[in-house]
């Protein structure tokens, strides 16, 4: 779906206040997220996303009911307009500065504490996109490297469902990024709440100690996320092995560009060496 595509959608929907060609192009990927006066649309890739946009819809409306800082949705269902789900959220205020780790780990706090929501969560799925991932870089990557991510894929989700957790399991956002929170005039407020999920908690925890490993988070502002959360997830035995998972779908996840884009080409090829050689010290680099 590229942006002409979408604002068709967005046109179709009509939930705009104004013309749809005149909405700000917030984000293209999964979904391609309009903003236009107070509101913002998130129009999904296919009809394949329907389901996920619905529950997002559904825990938006759990978390606010629960008093957490998240977004807010302002339709309460998904529309399905030419294939696409299309769902409506209430426009967040300019944000007043970058969101760091801790405000992050401070947002985390108050989600791990909640009991098991109304709305049916799945497992957080960390590796299921593995094999989609790897069939869309097709040729572009070596079929060895391809079969390694696939024995790590199957040698990782069975080490995973044989952890014991150090934190009670339950709702986790999921991709728990700063990128993942907005700080608006009255504090931080989570978004994206698209991979929330019923799971260990310490997947949320894992994914900034690979920033500091793998992505250059500098030393301190990972202290002030585990000061501000109250726990280092690397104190526990199983830190290994999710991290293991999260990089094996990371790695995955990139080689699916791999055909069209020479930097995603060569920015596998620094993953997976690394995986390979068991060098946890080479950087990574968002992509």
């Amino acid at each position: 779906m590229d942006e002409a595509r979408a604002r068709d959608v967005l046109a179709a929907a009509k939930v705009l206040p104004g013309p749809a060609r005149e909405a700000r192009l917030l984000a293209l990927g999964e979904n391609a997220v309009f903003a236009a006066g107070d509101l913002v649309v998130k129009v999904g890739r296919d009809a394949t996303l329907l389901d996920r946009a619905r529950r997002e819809l559904d825990i938006a409306g759990w978390l606010a009911g629960a008093d957490v800082p998240a977004v807010r949705a302002a339709e309460p269902e998904p529309l399905l307009v030419d294939g696409h789900p299309v769902t409506v959220w209430h426009r967040l205020p300019d944000p007043v500065r970058p969101a760091e780790p801790r405000d992050l780990a401070r947002l985390l706090r108050i989600v791990h504490a909640l009991p098991a929501p109304p709305v049916p969560l799945p497992p957080r799925d960390l590796l299921g996109g593995v094999e989609r991932w790897l069939r869309l870089a097709g040729r572009a990557i070596a079929p060895e490297d391809a079969a390694y991510l696939r024995e790590r894929r199957d040698g990782f989700a069975a080490a995973a469902a044989a952890l014991t957790p150090r934190l009670t399991p339950g709702p986790i956002h999921g991709d728990a990024l700063p990128r993942n929170v907005h700080i608006g005039p009255d504090g931080p407020v989570l978004v994206d709440l698209e991979t929330f999920s019923a799971d260990l908690r310490e997947h949320d925890l894992v994914v900034m100690a690979l920033s500091r490993d793998r992505y250059g988070l500098p030393a301190e502002a990972y202290d002030s996320f585990t000061d501000a959360y109250g726990w280092d997830v690397r104190e526990w035995e199983g830190c290994a092995v999710l991290r293991g998972a999260r990089e094996t779908a990371s790695c995955a996840w990139v080689a699916q560009h791999a055909p069209s884009n020479p930097a995603a080409l060569a920015e596998f090829g620094r993953r997976v060496a690394s995986l390979r050689d068991g060098d946890e010290t080479v950087r990574w680099y968002p992509f």
